[in-house]
């Protein structure tokens, strides 16, 4: 930890192939952390440039609310738009379409996953934050598919826009591009976290399950609620939670596809993360570490005498 600290906590500015500048400082994994870069690198770049876009990943339901109830919260940042991305495939999938048949024009099956589309747009929206959705467009895209993601979208009062930056780079995003400066510069955004934060721990979690998720409850056993009382007692009650759970369904269950509710969250874990400001709450199925072998290489990085990095290599 200290080799990474040692170059590591000042912002790393890179440029894309475009020569936008970018700062590529933490991403850590939103199925299980808080799925965006640091605090540093946002206000570094709030500082030059007019326009700045954090990317948090692996769902709305994650990424999102995890960058407005843990980030914006501690940074004190007020978000004046969000983009929520969407395929055709993604879509066909919650439709209830197997992996193997994605390829295959359905209308009807893209219908049916913008259910999960439409949730994605009401949790954001319930932040105080205007919402685009960028269609990310691959050439296997129909018409038709695209035009119900449209017709989805604006049932919400939210612009769908097609986008290709995959292919055509800057200019396959343009349109996008000037949506979201329209946006930010509208002034419409009220944005506001899910909850306060002297709720309950309890409370909070059960917030971001009924209100983002669209469970019914949550669940955990005895030692977990004694375990989720002593950090409540010891002065830990006023962090915000970061849930670890499937990116692949708002529930705990990766197979429930589309925007399932009325189901239980259950609560395997919790966990105190003092110095990143968050408390854990590992719920169903879900590995927090990668695997690691035997002898991990950290064992052999150190710093030396002289200052240097050693082990890298």
């Amino acid at each position: 930890m200290a080799v990474l600290l040692n170059d590591a906590i000042a912002p790393n500015l890179v440029q894309t192939l475009e020569n936008n500048p970018a700062f590529i400082h933490g991403g850590p994994f939103a199925n299980i952390a808080h799925g965006c870069n640091s605090v540093i690198a946002t206000k570094a770049a709030l500082k030059l440039s007019d326009y700045v876009v954090t990317e948090a990943g692996f769902g709305a339901d994650l990424g999102a609310e995890k960058f407005f109830d843990i980030k914006c919260r501690s940074a004190g940042l007020d978000p004046d738009a969000c983009v929520i991305v969407a395929t055709i495939r993604a879509l066909k999938m919650h439709g209830g379409v197997a992996l193997q048949d994605l390829g295959a024009e359905n209308v009807e099956a893209v219908a049916a996953g913008c259910s999960n589309l439409a949730r994605h747009i009401r949790n954001v929206k319930s932040f105080g934050v205007p919402v685009v959705v960028a269609i990310n467009r691959f050439t296997a895209d129909s018409d038709a598919e695209v035009a119900r993601v449209r017709e989805a979208a604006d049932q919400y009062g939210v612009t769908a826009i097609d986008c290709t930056h995959w292919a055509d780079g800057g200019a396959g995003t343009e349109e996008l591009a000037h949506h979201v400066a329209e946006l930010a510069d509208s002034g419409t955004a009220q944005f506001a976290p899910l909850y306060e934060s002297n709720l309950p721990i309890w409370e909070k979690m059960r917030t971001i399950a009924t209100r983002i998720y669209g469970a019914e409850d949550i669940i955990a056993d005895k030692k977990v609620r004694e375990l989720i009382d002593q950090f409540q007692e010891n002065g830990f009650g006023n962090l915000p939670i970061c849930v670890a759970k499937t990116q692949y369904s708002f529930s705990t269950d990766p197979n429930l596809k589309g925007a399932p509710s009325g189901h239980v969250v259950p609560i395997r874990e919790v966990r105190l993360s003092a110095g990143a400001g968050f408390l854990v709450f590992v719920c169903g199925e879900i590995m927090t570490m990668p695997g690691l072998p035997r002898v991990p290489a950290a064992d052999s990085i150190h710093i030396d005498e002289a200052g240097l990095i050693q082990g890298l290599f």
